[in-house]
């Protein structure tokens, strides 16, 4: 399933799936990896500076997450680009979601706001069944 929100003429749309090869339910590590594309819409060039996330974990509880771009870059996007990258998360139970917002800088006017990560189910496929 894919989740897609637009805020601030920036689409992010996320594509989460469950890693069965990197997980091992019987230590509680359930390994999700999750695709975004960032798309920008607006007619102005932007750089993302700042991620948040909020991670849910079913029995465990928030984890929040915070930190400088996204996989070590700080993309600049054009008019109409995109950038794409992945990541992983680690939940213990099996059963949560993630949602959150990155930072971008108007590489124009030089303000910054914030544009939404969706929120998006993280559930493994040992506890679909």
């Amino acid at each position: 399933k894919m989740y897609s929100a637009i805020t601030n003429n920036i689409r992010i749309s996320v594509f989460p799936e469950y890693d069965i090869k990197n997980s091992f339910p019987a230590e509680n590590r359930f390994v999700f990896r999750y695709n975004i594309t960032i798309q920008n819409l607006g007619n102005d060039a932007v750089k993302l500076h700042k991620r948040r996330w909020l991670i849910y974990d079913l029995g465990f509880g928030f984890t929040e997450v915070n930190g400088d771009g996204v996989i070590g870059l700080t993309p600049t996007l054009e008019p109409g680009e995109e950038f794409n990258y992945f990541s992983n998360v680690i939940l213990r139970s099996g059963v949560g979601n993630m949602q959150g917002s990155y930072l971008f800088e108007n590489l124009l006017t030089n303000g910054s706001f914030q544009s939404e990560i969706p929120k998006f189910n993280l559930v493994s496929e040992v506890l679909c069944n």
